[in-house]
C-alpha cells in the first residue's frame, strides 16, 4: 500500500534516527494490520519514521525507529537480545547514493513495497523520493520485517532488517 503522508518531513537526517524496543504505540499517520499465521503485526508510519507492533501468544513486541526528541539510543548497526520468550535480531545500515542512483533505488523500493500485500510505504510532501517503506513476512517460526528510510537531500538510504522468533528451549 502506498500513501502520501500529510505531515512535515520531520526526521530530515539519518543521523537523527534512534532505535527503541518496547515503546508504547505512538501516533501513526498510516497503519497496515497483518495476520501472519498466528502473529498479528501492525506496521505504523510515523511523522518521524516507523514503528512495528507484533503480538503473538508469547506477548507483545514493539520496535520504534524514529527521530525521538531526548532519545539517547542512536540507531545501532546490530542488536541481538531476548524479549520475553522471543529472540529479537535487528540490523541497520546507511547507504550513500548519487542523485541518479538514489532516484532509481527509491522508485524500485516504492514499487516493491506498494505492490506487496504485506507492504506499507508513505511518501512525504516535497520530494517523491522522501519516504519510509516497510515490508513484513513470516518464515517458519519467525516474523521478519524490513524498512527503508530515504533522505534524498543527503543521498542517504537507511535500511533495517528485523527478525523475531520464539526462543528454542534447551532439552525440548
Amino acid at each position: 500500500m502506498l500513501t502520501t503522508l500529510t505531515t512535515a518531513y520531520t526526521d530530515t537526517r539519518a543521523a537523527d534516527l534512534a532505535w527503541v524496543l518496547g515503546r508504547e504505540p505512538l501516533p501513526a499517520l498510516a497503519t497496515l494490520d497483518l495476520e501472519l499465521a498466528r502473529a498479528k503485526v501492525q506496521l505504523r508510519l510515523l511523522g518521524a519514521s516507523h514503528q512495528v507492533l507484533l503480538e503473538e501468544e508469547q506477548g507483545v513486541c514493539s520496535e520504534t525507529v524514529a527521530c525521538i526528541p531526548g532519545s539517547r539510543t542512536p540507531l545501532p548497526l546490530g542488536v541481538a537480545t531476548r524479549v520475553g520468550d522471543w529472540e529479537y535480531e535487528f540490523a541497520a545500515r546507511v547507504e550513500m547514493l548519487s542523485p541518479g542512483s538514489f532516484a532509481g533505488r527509491a522508485q524500485e523500493l516504492l514499487a516493491l513495497v506498494s505492490d506487496h500485500p504485506h507492504g506499507l510505504a508513505g511518501v512525504f510532501p516535497g520530494s517523491p523520493h522522501a519516504f519510509t517503506a516497510m515490508l513484513a513476512q513470516r518464515q517458519e517460526n519467525r516474523v521478519h520485517w524490513r524498512t527503508w528510510h530515504a533522505y534524498p537531500q543527503d543521498g542517504q538510504l537507511v535500511a533495517t532488517r528485523t527478525r523475531v522468533g520464539v526462543r528454542v528451549k534447551a532439552g525440548v
